[in-house]
């Protein structure tokens, strides 16, 4: 070996046996096992340094549970769920307000329409009979998850706040006394005539019979207008002595 092949080994020589370590080093990085970013072999106890999420633990990388070290910012309405190398921020339970985890067993207070029932949060039936739901005595309680509402009967609808009996077109609103069979007219018919007997005895034993005549036509005329056909009918018997 001449001078000048000495000459350039010994300056190659130090930038190869660099390149040789760096080398080493990426293949052993490379070997390294799942969750080490550095190690000094391939076994799982030889890392070095871990991956994020991880922690060196005698010398081996071990997960980071970020839900029991209170390293997680999930608000108030979620949960955490520790995951592989991090964790989620899950949604709790709908009977929930704040939770420690999954389901509505794991409630830290229920959420309004709902009640602690053994170890879980449950819905209220406001629909039982325990509560009064619906101030309408036309309107059907329907239950739903946290709440009710208050539906119109079959045959009535809403008008406004309340529930009111539909009326087909064309049909005449039913009077105070359509619902009433022939033998309950008769009997009032009767009641009717002794009232107004009754009536015209005392007005009559004062002797005023033009108080009596003006008494009787105003009876007449606001009997005649709040009764309906039927009870106008009582009335035009009574009046023709039937």
């Amino acid at each position: 070996m001449d001078l000048n092949q000495g000459a350039m080994l010994r300056w190659w020589l130090p930038w190869l046996l660099g390149f040789m370590l760096v080398l080493t080093g990426l293949a052993l990085e490379n070997n390294c096992s799942e969750h080490c970013k550095a190690c000094g072999g391939p076994e799982r106890d030889q890392c070095l340094q871990c991956q994020p999420g991880f922690s060196l633990h005698d010398n081996a990388c071990v997960d980071i549970d970020e839900c029991g070290t209170e390293l997680d910012t999930c608000p108030s309405d979620m949960y955490c769920f520790n995951t592989h190398s991090s964790y989620e921020c899950r949604s709790c339970d709908h009977a929930c307000v704040g939770c420690m985890g999954s389901g509505p067993a794991r409630c830290k207070k229920c959420a309004p329409g709902h009640t602690w029932s053994g170890v879980k949060c449950v819905d209220v039936d406001e629909c039982s009979e325990e509560v009064l739901a619906c101030s309408d005595i036309n309107a059907l309680c329907v239950n739903t998850e946290g709440s009710f509402r208050c539906e119109c009967a079959p045959g009535f609808t809403h008008s406004g706040s309340v529930c009111v009996r539909n009326q087909p077109a064309g049909e005449r609103e039913r009077g105070l006394l359509d619902d009433l069979q022939d033998e309950e007219v008769e009997v009032l018919k009767q009641m009717f005539f002794g009232v107004v007997l009754c009536a015209l005895a005392t007005l009559a034993a004062k002797g005023d019979m033009v108080f009596t005549s003006m008494f009787m036509g105003a009876v007449a005329a606001m009997v005649g207008y709040w009764l309906s056909d039927k009870s106008d009918h009582v009335m035009s018997s009574f009046m023709k002595g039937r």
